[in-house]
């Protein structure tokens, strides 16, 4: 289904990241060609005249390298005001720190969504979950960026971010439930349980009655 503004449809050049799958895309679409839809390498368009894309009023980078964020960002500049997605780069978040200049140019697009399993590995157990970012129809509305981690089968809230979670932060956070409901965490509460209640008094009263005169 085309994308439509105002009645009519809207335009997309779809940038690939080399020529092998811009030649697969275009064997793919070929039996639902569309002039409002066209597919370009972004080799060809960092080689060539950059001017073919102003009858495009969206453009999506797919799937693009962290080598070649220069050439995005000498297009995007071409293309302002017009609108610009990046779509499943491969790089990490933790990369972006580490690409000097193009740092801020990455920084200046918004996460519209993004799914991102984790995995942490304890010593009795590992906990799986993901790192979720959705906006929902396009409006940004200060959606959070949410952990879950799987329960029983099910994924469960765990913790909200207003700015996307480090790694490490998010280790964190799994590491502390895994601790928490760590058979060897409970059992030590067992255990400290049962000494007070043997004693008849819980740990912090033991405490005050020996600071008693």
């Amino acid at each position: 289904m085309p994308i439509r503004r105002k009645g009519s449809p809207v335009k997309i050049q779809l940038i690939w990241p080399n020529p092998t799958l811009t030649e697969a895309a275009n064997e793919v679409f070929r039996s639902r060609s569309s002039n409002q839809v066209q597919h370009m390498d972004i080799s060809s368009v960092a080689d060539g005249d950059t001017r073919i894309l102003n009858s495009a009023e969206v453009t999506v980078f797919l799937g693009p390298e962290a080598s070649q964020l220069a050439v995005i960002k000498s297009i995007t500049d071409s293309l302002y005001p017009k609108p610009v997605v990046i779509f499943n780069p491969r790089w990490v978040f933790e990369e972006e720190s580490s690409f000097g200049e193009l740092s801020g140019f990455v920084g200046s697009f918004e996460v519209v969504y993004s799914f991102m399993g984790l995995e942490v590995r304890g010593i009795l157990n590992k906990r799986k979950g993901v790192i979720f970012k959705c906006i929902r129809d396009g409006v940004l509305s200060g959606e959070k960026w949410t952990v879950l981690v799987e329960e029983e089968g099910e994924l469960k809230v765990v913790s909200r971010f207003k700015a996307r979670p480090s790694i490490g932060e998010v280790e964190n956070v799994l590491y502390n439930l895994m601790a928490i409901n760590s058979p060897i965490t409970k059992s030590a509460k067992f255990l400290r349980g049962l000494v007070s209640n043997v004693t008849g008094k819980n740990q912090d009263e033991f405490q005050n009655s020996e600071l008693t005169p």
